[in-house]
């Protein structure tokens, strides 16, 4: 039976040969109650349209054991690009993961804030954000697409948000549109400089996090440790207390109240039989069995 006392919990899964073959296989082997897929080409701009019959079996899968399914777009989006044709591209990859979005009952697709690139385009990166970004969210809230939740990232190369308090500019730029929430990841908030190894520094963090973006923008987390110290600006992940944030971290993160009922998703170093998933998994639910 799902877990119906804590938030759902759950990590990256594959998609390879097929998405409700290879995602419901790892929520087998993880007893996850969330998952994460990517929908296209990670590392590319190649957007592919499903397959029928694995999304309807995704869903019912996803159903029948209590799942909640969040999707991650392609890792080269960056709507803040100096090149135009780069932000197209972004605008394409974000549409389609949308729609696959709603077509698999995705409750989410996570974007990366996204850099400037060049010192002195970070003006002109707000201004197409302002630009491109608010259409495409009014167009979800039309088609009944799932949130854009926005990510920061581990910091440098221009980045547009890595700390926290940069989120308020990235929701100010849309005009804090309704469909726009916010992916919280710990290993970058470590790498961009947020303490949150040290007692109280996870609290903090959050804090600063809500003040930055309000009390209901916060939709999803990434529960992650790293292999790098606090400011490296490296996101290198690390299995929950086996990095340099350690294990005390990830139970002041689920102490918070703004984290209360907010899914996670890890997505540290796991084998071929998602047994190292299946173990941060088991600590989160945990940790979390333990605040309630």
């Amino acid at each position: 039976m799902p877990d119906t006392v804590i938030a759902p919990v759950g990590g990256h899964a594959p998609a390879a040969g097929g998405l409700a073959k290879a995602a419901l296989r790892y929520v087998g082997q993880t007893k996850a109650t969330a998952v994460q897929v990517y929908v296209s080409n990670p590392r590319g701009w190649a957007l592919t349209p499903g397959d029928a019959k694995q999304d309807e079996a995704f869903v019912n899968g996803c159903e029948d054991h209590g799942v909640t399914a969040y999707i991650h777009a392609a890792l080269l989006v960056n709507l803040g690009s100096p090149t135009e044709a780069t932000v197209e591209r972004s605008l394409a990859t974000l549409e389609h993961a949308l729609r696959r979005g709603r077509d698999i009952g995705a409750r989410g697709v996570v974007f990366h804030a996204g850099s400037a690139v060049d010192a002195d385009h970070a003006e002109k990166a707000f201004a197409t954000i302002r630009r491109v970004l608010p259409p495409l969210l009014d167009q979800a809230e039309r088609e009944g697409w799932p949130p854009l939740l926005v990510e920061p990232s581990a910091g440098g190369g221009r980045s547009l948000a890595s700390r926290v308090e940069h989120l308020a500019e990235y929701l100010a730029a849309v005009d804090h549109h309704p469909l726009l929430g916010v992916c919280f990841d710990t290993c970058h908030a470590w790498a961009a400089g947020h303490d949150v190894a040290t007692p109280g520094g996870m609290t903090e963090t959050l804090d600063a996090l809500v003040t930055a973006v309000g009390p209901d923008r916060l939709r999803l987390i990434h529960a992650n440790d790293s292999k790098d110290a606090c400011g490296s600006a490296r996101d290198r992940h690390e299995s929950l207390g086996k990095g340099t944030i350690g294990a005390d971290a990830f139970a002041e993160l689920l102490r918070h109240p703004a984290v209360r009922g907010v899914p996670l998703i890890v997505e540290t170093p796991s084998g071929t039989d998602a047994a190292d998933h299946a173990a941060d998994i088991a600590l989160l639910r945990a940790a979390a069995q333990e605040e309630d």
